[in-house]
């Protein structure tokens, strides 16, 4: 249930509600808006009565949320929520490009990688320290030490950093060196990752796993969201289907889809939903086209060398036609 505010009410106001929720056994969850203010009650599992909150000073009205998730609803939420990353706004309506390589690989290799793509329009650069492989005998990353390159990419460069963490172990210490922490598609239903999460400071992106429905990515986003992490990305990467032809199929539909069931700001990551850098540039086209927040794209000096996800990486010169090409799409 939501319990909407009169656009007068005061701060003493939306906090009496919050208090006699929790008399109720309950939950509450204040959700500002630009036009008023409510308050998500969580932790029922059946109706709750609303005549004790309705009698409440600036209490306009209470309205039952269908859906099972209650924090990321549009329900909940009208207004779309803008994640900001230093000066970089997420959900502002101009797309953001994260680009960078699948994985950290040396000093020169990231800096060299960083340098050209903001040189092009990225300002997010993106690398992995820790990689959860298919292969236990795969090149794992780079861990703490690839982290400390990354620091060394956002002091040189200027660029922000998203990085994945993969276990509870390595969240904090992800924490301390990203300004956004990702969280990929195999650890989409970790729910004790998805709880701990919920408690860092810094934004959370979200990878759907590639056999999610669209319900079951905004229930994971709630994991988050319900511990009190409200800074969430969601990411569309791909699902798997009868389709062989690329490493994955992106579900560009799930865009249009999210943006009608949820508040929160979704990006694409073309890359691993193709698998082949030649798909990469037509679908992030595409992602755009339909309303896409930004993209999550892999690029890689020399991808033929590449300890991870080579075949689908941009070369330098793909990217910058890619940047072009989205800004063809701006302009239109």
């Amino acid at each position: 249930m939501l319990v909407v505010m009169k656009a007068d009410a005061t701060e003493e106001q939306v906090q009496a509600v919050i208090q006699e929720i929790e008399k109720m056994g309950y939950r509450g969850v204040p959700m500002p808006g630009a036009q008023r203010t409510a308050v998500c009650i969580v932790g029922n599992e059946g109706p709750v009565e609303d005549s004790r909150l309705l009698s409440l000073d600036g209490v306009k009205e209470t309205i039952r949320v269908t859906r099972q998730y209650k924090l990321v609803s549009r329900e909940t939420r009208l207004d779309s929520t803008v994640i900001s990353v230093g000066d970089i706004k997420i959900g502002a309506g101009k797309p953001v490009i994260m680009a960078g390589p699948c994985a950290v690989e040396s000093e020169d290799q990231a800096l060299s990688i960083a340098r050209h793509v903001k040189e092009h329009g990225a300002t997010i650069f993106r690398g992995g320290a820790f990689k959860p492989r298919t292969s236990p005998y795969s090149f794992q990353g780079l861990g703490e030490k690839g982290l400390r390159i990354l620091d060394k990419v956002r002091r040189e460069t200027g660029l922000y950093i998203v990085t994945e963490a993969t276990d509870s172990e390595n969240l904090k210490i992800v924490e301390e060196y990203t300004d956004i922490i990702q969280i990929g598609a195999r650890n989409m239903q970790n729910y004790s990752l998805l709880k701990l999460a919920g408690h860092v400071s810094k934004p959370v992106l979200l990878k759907r796993s590639f056999a999610a429905t669209i319900d079951e990515l905004l229930m994971a986003a709630e994991y988050i969201m319900s511990e009190g992490n409200s800074q969430i990305i969601l990411c569309e990467r791909g699902i798997r289907t009868f389709a062989d032809n690329t490493r994955n199929t992106l579900d560009l539909s799930a865009i249009p889809a999210i943006k009608e069931a949820s508040h929160l700001p979704i990006i694409v990551d073309p890359s691993h939903a193709a698998g082949k850098r030649e798909y990469v540039i037509p679908l992030s086209k595409g992602a755009i086209a339909v309303g896409a927040d930004g993209l999550l794209v892999e690029v890689h000096n020399d991808p033929s060398q590449a300890l991870s996800d080579g075949p689908q990486s941009l070369y330098p010169q793909q990217f910058e036609e890619l940047m072009q090409a989205i800004g063809q799409l701006s302009h239109n």
